[in-house]
C-alpha cells in the first residue's frame, strides 16, 4: 500500500536499508533483532520499490553508533543522500542510524535538503517538514540521552560492586578465583613460577636483569589463555620484559583488590575524531582499594619498594640514581650536579673508550651556559670513595658475608624447587599418557599409533627436564659445605680483599655501594683542580670528603715556581752549560725525567725571561755598552775587534767583559759624537 508521502521522485531512487547492531554479542546472540532489520527490504518492497532498487547496508555490524568513526556503510550512505541518489532510509529504530546528535542532525539536513524520506517502526518522517523534523530531532536526542543513562547505570552498578570485592575481572597468572573468592593457583609450579621472579628482582634490582637470569636458568613462566578453545589453561613459555613490568606493577599480589587502576578519557585524535584512550592513574585516584582481601605473593610495603626501585631504574630521568650496571666507572648513577642538581653522565674518551669521564653538560644542552657545570674523569673520584668505603665497612663485613651466604642457599633452593616442579609436572603428563595408551583399544591401531606417540613424547620431554636439571646442578647451582662457610666467613673479615678480587666484577661493586651509599652530590672546591663531594649514607648521615684532580699534561711538565727561582740564581752567576752541570750533578732531572742540556736551560731562561749571567763587578757587557753609548751592537763588537775597548772572556764564547775608564768613556763619547766624520782604526787615534 502506497503510503501518502511516497511520491514517485522518491521511487525513482534507491531505497537504503540501513542495519546495525552495536557489539559483536548482540550480532552473535541477538539474532531477532538482526533478522527483523533485513526484513525491512520485505516492506520497502511493499511500499512500491522494486528489489533493484533496494540496497542493504550491513557492513557496521558490531559497530557502536556514538561516532561515525569506524561505521563506514553509515558514510556511504550520508553521502548518497547529499548527492541526491537515496529516495529513503529504512531502519528498526530511528536511533539507530546515529547516536550522536552532530552525525543526526547532519543526516536530517541532508535528508531535508534533498527530500529523502526516514522510515522507522513508528511511520513514516519527511525531514522537509516542519514537524517530522521536530520529530525527528527528539528522537535522537532520547537516544543520546539513553546511552548516557543505561551507561550511567551499568557503571554505577560496577562501582558498587568493586566497592564490595565482589566485581570480577581478570586475574594475574597465579591468582584464580575459587567460588567466589580469590585464592592463591593450587599449582605449584605456578606459585613457584611467581615467587621466583619477586626474589630475583629483589637480587637483580632490575626488570631486564630478572628477564636474563629467568632465561639463563632455563626456567619457563606461564601465562593464562582467555577465550576460544584456549579459555583458562596455562600456556608456559619465555619470561618477556613486558610480563615482567606488568608483574611488578600489579597490586593484585600483594593481596590488595584494586578497581579503576586504569581509566577512559576521550581526547581529540591526530584525524580530528574524538578517540577513548585508557591510562594508568596515580595511585590516589585509583576508585576501589581494599587491602587484606584475598592471600597474596608479597606485602604492600614491598610492593612499593618494587616500584620506587623501577622508577629508579628509568635512564630517561635526570636524577634517579638507576640499577647497578657494566662499566668502568663506580659511581655511574649515583652523582648529581651540585651546581644543577641533575645526575652527571658518562662519557667514554681516548682511543677505545679506556679515559672515562663524569660531565653535567644540562645547562650546555638548553643553552643556558657555555660550559659544563662539572667534567671531572672518574679515577680520582672512584679511588676516593672506594678508599673510603673500604673504611666505612670494616665493622660490618662478617654481617654481610653471612647475609650473602644465607641468599646464596636461599636462591639455589627456591631454583632447584621450580626445576623439580617442571619434572613432576612432566612425569605427570607421561603418567596420563601412558594410562591413556593402556586404556585404548589395541586392535584400533590408527588410536593406539597416535597415543603411543604422545606418550614416547611426554617421557622424552621428561627425560629432557631431568638432563637439564641435572646440568643445572652441576654447573650452577652451589653446594656449599661446611669448610666452604668458614672460607666466606673469614672472607668477611678481609672486605678489602675481597672488593679488589679480580673476580669481582664492576656490577658487583656497584651494588655493594648501592648497599650503603644512596647518593654523592660533587660540587667545584675553591681550588681550580678540587672537587668536593658530599656522600648520602643509606641511614641518613651525610659527609663531604675533598678530591683533588690529577693534573692535565700541560700541568705535569711545568716547572715549579721554586726550580724557576733556582735557576734565575743560577744564572746570576753561571752561564747555561755551567748550570746543566750543576743540575745533573745534584741528580736532578727535566719535568719529562730526562737529564738537563744547554738547551733545556736556553728555552727556560727565554719562556721566564730570565738574563744572562752579570759582568763582574765594576764590567759592562755588551748590551749595556750598547745602551750606554746609543749604538748599534755590531758597533760595540767592533770595538772589541779593534781593541777600542778593554773586553775579557772567562772562555770562548762566553759574554764578554768591558772595562770602560774615565779616559776610554771620554774617547767613546766623542767617538760617537764625531762618528760621521772620525773612524778610528787603532786604540792610539785620537777618539
Amino acid at each position: 500500500m502506497m503510503h501518502s508521502k511516497i511520491a514517485d521522485h522518491h521511487l525513482s531512487r534507491k531505497a537504503c536499508i540501513y542495519i546495525r547492531q552495536s557489539t559483536m554479542s548482540q550480532v552473535r546472540f541477538n539474532q531477532e533483532s538482526t533478522e527483523r532489520q533485513y526484513n525491512l527490504a520485505n516492506r520497502a518492497e511493499s511500499l512500491g520499490w522494486t528489489p533493484e532498487q533496494i540496497r542493504i547496508l550491513d557492513g557496521d555490524l558490531g559497530h557502536s553508533g556514538e561516532q561515525a568513526t569506524h561505521r563506514d556503510d553509515f558514510k556511504t550512505l550520508v553521502s548518497d543522500v547529499a548527492m541526491g541518489h537515496v529516495g529513503a532510509i529504512f531502519s528498526l529504530e530511528a536511533s539507530r542510524l546515529a547516536r550522536s546528535n552532530k552525525d543526526w542532525h547532519r543526516l536530517l539536513e541532508l535528508c531535508a535538503v534533498t527530500h529523502t524520506l526516514v522510515f522507522d517502526g513508528d511511520g513514516c518522517y519527511d525531514p522537509a517538514d516542519f514537524n517530522d523534523s521536530l520529530v525527528l530531532g527528539m528522537k535522537g536526542t532520547f537516544a543520546q540521552a539513553e546511552l548516557h543513562i543505561i551507561r550511567a547505570r551499568l557503571h554505577g552498578g560496577k562501582l558498587n560492586k568493586a566497592q564490595k570485592g565482589e566485581l570480577r575481572f581478570p586475574l594475574p597468572v597465579g591468582l584464580v578465583f575459587d567460588g567466589d573468592k580469590i585464592a592463591l593457583d593450587p599449582d605449584k609450579e605456578v606459585q613457584g613460577a611467581v615467587r621466583t621472579v619477586f626474589e630475583l628482582f629483589d637480587r637483580e634490582s632490575s626488570a631486564f636483569g630478572v628477564v636474563q637470569r629467568f632465561n639463563e636458568l632455563g626456567l619457563s613462566f606461564p601465562r593464562r589463555s582467555y577465550g576460544g578453545v584456549w579459555d583458562g589453561k596455562l600456556i608456559w613459555g619465555r619470561l618477556s620484559h613486558s610480563r615482567m613490568l606488568g608483574i611488578l606493577a600489579n597490586p593484585s599480589y600483594t593481596g590488595t583488590y584494586v578497581f579503576g587502576r586504569y581509566q577512559s578519557r576521550k581526547q581529540i585524535g591526530s584525524t580530528g575524531e574524538i578517540q577513548s584512550q585508557s591510562r594508568l592513574m596515580p595511585r590516589d585516584k585509583w576508585l576501589v582499594v581494599i587491602p587484606d582481601h584475598h592471600p597474596g605473593y608479597i606485602t604492600w610495603d614491598q610492593f612499593l619498594a618494587n616500584c620506587k626501585r623501577l622508577a629508579a631504574n628509568r635512564t630517561n630521568d635526570e636524577v634517579l640514581a638507576g640499577p647497578a650496571r657494566e662499566g668502568l666507572c663506580l659511581l655511574q648513577g649515583l652523582l648529581l650536579c651540585g651546581h644543577c642538581g641533575r645526575r652527571l653522565n658518562v662519557r667514554y674518551t681516548g682511543n677505545g673508550g679506556l679515559y672515562p669521564i663524569y660531565q653535567c653538560n644540562w645547562k650546555r644542552r638548553e643553552g643556558m651556559a657555555r660550559h659544563e657545570c662539572v667534567y671531572a674523569p672518574s679515577k680520582p673520584l672512584d679511588d676516593a670513595i672506594a678508599e673510603r668505603l673500604l673504611t666505612a665497612v670494616t665493622p660490618l663485613t662478617l654481617k654481610l658475608a653471612l647475609e650473602a651466604l644465607t641468599n646464596l642457599e636461599e636462591r639455589d633452593k627456591s631454583v632447584a624447587a621450580q626445576w623439580r616442579r617442571r619434572i613432576e609436572r612432566a612425569r605427570y603428563d607421561a603418567d596420563l599418557a601412558e594410562r591413556r595408551y593402556e586404556e585404548a583399544d589395541p586392535s584400533n591401531r590408527l588410536v593406539a599409533s597416535t597415543l603411543e606417540k604422545r606418550w614416547n613424547d611426554a617421557m622424552q620431554r621428561m627425560l629432557e627436564l631431568e638432563a637439564e636439571l641435572a646440568n643445572f646442578e652441576r654447573q650452577i647451582m652451589r653446594s656449599v659445605t661446611a669448610e666452604q662457610k668458614q672460607q666466606i666467613l673469614r672472607l668477611g673479615k678481609d672486605f678489602p680483599r675481597l672488593w679488589n678480587a679480580s673476580t669481582t666484577t664492576s656490577c658487583d661493586r656497584k651494588r655493594m655501594l648501592r648497599l650503603l651509599i644512596r647518593d654523592l652530590t660533587v660540587v667545584k672546591g675553591s681550588e681550580p683542580k678540587l672537587l668536593q663531594l658530599q656522600i648520602r649514607w643509606q641511614g641518613g648521615a651525610t659527609e663531604t670528603i675533598e678530591v683533588h684532580q690529577r693534573p692535565n699534561r700541560a700541568e705535569v711538565v711545568r716547572y715549579p715556581d721554586e726550580f724557576i727561582a733556582k735557576i734565575r740564581a743560577l744564572a746570576e752567576s753561571y752561564d747555561d752549560h755551567e748550570i746543566v752541570a750543576r743540575l745533573n750533578s745534584d741528580g736532578l732531572t727535566s719535568s719529562t725525567g730526562k737529564p738537563f742540556t744547554g738547551n733545556m736551560i736556553r728555552w727556560i731562561r727565554y719562556k721566564h725571561r730570565i738574563p744572562n749571567p752579570s759582568p763582574p763587578h765594576g764590567t759592562l757587557n755588551v748590551s749595556q755598552v750598547r745602551e750606554r753609548y746609543g749604538v748599534s751592537l755590531w758597533i760595540v763588537h767592533y770595538w772589541i775587534e779593534r781593541g777600542i775597548v778593554s773586553a775579557a772572556q772567562r772562555k770562548p764564547l762566553a759574554p764578554y767583559a768591558i772595562t770602560i775608564d774615565d779616559d776610554a768613556d771620554q774617547r767613546l763619547r766623542e767617538w760617537v759624537a764625531n762618528s760621521g766624520h772620525l773612524h778610528p782604526s787603532s786604540p792610539t787615534q785620537s777618539v
